[in-house]
């Protein structure tokens, strides 16, 4: 009897033992899990302040941009705005600058020296494709005790252009140019060979001279809004 008391004794003192090893170690996992879920909570803490920060940096850096996009379109429109009013500015200053030029040259009786010749050779390369291989003003000829002049001749390979200019142009002038065209390769042979195109050039032109001349197949060349010597008829006379 007194083994099994022994042993239960033993039983009992182990049992006791591991109860105690198992309430300490459960202890210590509550301990070390309550310590865990504290260092979660402070985790889940940090890493919320993080965002919410990093949040407020995306949202202050967004505004930023906003503002410098803001800023940058009000800043380029009114660059645009001023570049549109120095444009203008210069443009009618050219248009100015234009006026008082012709006037001077209607004046100085030299509108073909100083305001189409220099327009000549784009205007025609632009219009006929011309590359002027020849260009000579004041043209004149004596043939038979007779005199003829032209104000100004320009050839190409295969055209050959007769400028006429007034300073005044009126719906007159375009039969007179038209007639004496007629004598032109009388006075000038050497250009048989090319197909003579008239040219009445003058600093302005009436809207019923121009109109006068197109179906008469007379080119009319002058200021095209005060900017630039150009033809203001080519496509009406194309279309005869």
């Amino acid at each position: 009897m007194s083994i099994i008391e022994e042993r239960v004794d033993t039983l009992e003192s182990i049992l006791g033992q591991f109860i105690v090893h198992t309430d300490v170690a459960l202890r210590r996992l509550e301990r070390e899990m309550k310590e865990f879920k504290d260092e979660m909570r402070l985790f889940r803490e940090e890493s919320e302040r993080d965002r919410k920060a990093l949040h407020e940096e995306i949202e202050a850096f967004k505004k930023e941009a906003e503002q410098d996009r803001k800023a940058l379109h009000k800043e380029m429109k009114e660059f645009k705005d001023e570049m549109k009013e120095f444009k203008r500015r210069q443009e009618e200053e050219n248009k100015r600058k234009n006026k008082e030029w012709s006037a001077l040259a209607k004046k100085m009786g030299t509108i073909m020296e100083d305001l189409i010749a220099p327009a000549l050779r784009p205007v025609l390369k632009k219009y006929f494709n011309c590359d002027v291989i020849l260009e000579g003003q004041r043209m004149f000829r004596r043939k038979d005790g007779e005199d003829y002049e032209v104000d100004a001749i320009a050839a190409c390979s295969d055209k050959v252009f007769m400028i006429e200019v007034r300073s005044t142009p009126r719906d007159t002038d375009v039969g007179d140019i038209k007639e004496k065209s007629k004598r032109f390769f009388e006075f000038f042979p050497e250009f048989k060979d090319r197909d003579l195109v008239i040219i009445f050039g003058s600093i302005t032109f009436p809207e019923n001279v121009i109109k006068y001349a197109s179906p008469s197949g007379v080119y009319v060349m002058g200021w095209r809004e005060w900017e630039y010597m150009d033809i203001l008829n080519f496509e009406s006379v194309k279309k005869r």
